[in-house]
């Protein structure tokens, strides 16, 4: 009987503590608060459902920001990305709601320093040689300046915020490649890829060297890239073309929040 008393009162000990941990656990990562930079793709441009008070800067309930809030109830919440947002624009418009009692920061920049509109229209109503001309034009400046304007706000964001977790995430590769696919050709699909790949390097080195978690949509978007019957992406729309390229709400929910979550 004193055994099976014991063994019963240990047992509900390490029950205890065990979920008293991970309850600690819990309150840690949602313990102060969250803010949200960058473009379009945090944003949430694709997506529907924008937020009328957002304006130009798109924001939507399906973006995966608003979707991580929704889920962890962080102490405050701070929608701050927006359409079109280049490097500068963050640090001149986006970093106001970060302090020390930020707990986490995700951000997607460098696509639109980089040139992303003007290359996908190029690609998309120029010759092969064309496109990969224009892309070659974007890798030059991801070498020679992009690096420098990511660091420019990856220190800003240390500044303001020293003790928040930031987590970089990254672009989709857009192609499924070696499908019968209508559109572009198998050429221009395969440089727009290499293309999101360079990009997305710099940007992990970046962001590592800053101390920084680098979140990889790649995976998680494969198989749902366009061309794969079951995309997450927007191919070109000239009804919309804003939208064109950008997560649907399934590439925002089931591409982008799984890393967030997996990295926050």
């Amino acid at each position: 009987m004193r055994r099976t008393r014991l063994a019963a009162y240990v047992t509900s000990l390490l029950l205890a503590t065990g979920l008293g941990m991970a309850g600690a656990g819990q309150a840690q990562a949602a313990g102060g608060g969250y803010v949200a930079l960058g473009d379009s793709y945090s944003s949430g441009v694709g997506s529907g459902s924008y937020i009328s008070s957002s304006g130009d800067c798109d924001r939507s309930t399906k973006a995966y920001p608003y979707l991580w809030n929704a889920a962890h109830a962080p102490s405050s919440f701070a929608f701050n990305a927006c359409s079109g947002a280049r490097t500068d624009e963050v640090l001149a418009n986006q970093l106001g709601s970060l302090n020390s009692s930020t707990g986490l920061v995700s951000i997607t920049i460098g696509g639109n320093d980089a040139g992303f509109a003007d290359v996908m229209t190029t690609c998309v109503i120029q010759s092969d040689s064309t496109c990969l001309s224009r892309i070659n034009t974007a890798r030059a400046y991801i070498d020679s300046t992009l690096p420098g304007k990511l660091d420019a706000v990856y220190n800003q964001i240390s500044a303001r915020a020293p003790s928040a977790r930031v987590v970089v995430i990254g672009y989709p590769r857009f192609y499924l490649l070696g499908q019968s696919c209508l559109g572009l050709s198998e050429t221009k699909r395969s440089a727009i890829n290499g293309a999101a790949d360079y990009i997305n390097s710099a940007i992990q080195k970046r962001a590592q060297a800053h101390g920084f978690v680098f979140g990889d949509v790649r995976n998680t978007f494969s198989g749902h890239e366009i061309c794969s019957g079951n995309s997450w992406l927007h191919s070109v729309d000239w009804l919309d073309i804003g939208e064109s390229y950008h997560p649907t709400a399934a590439g925002q929910s089931g591409g982008y929040l799984p890393v967030l979550t997996n990295a926050a």
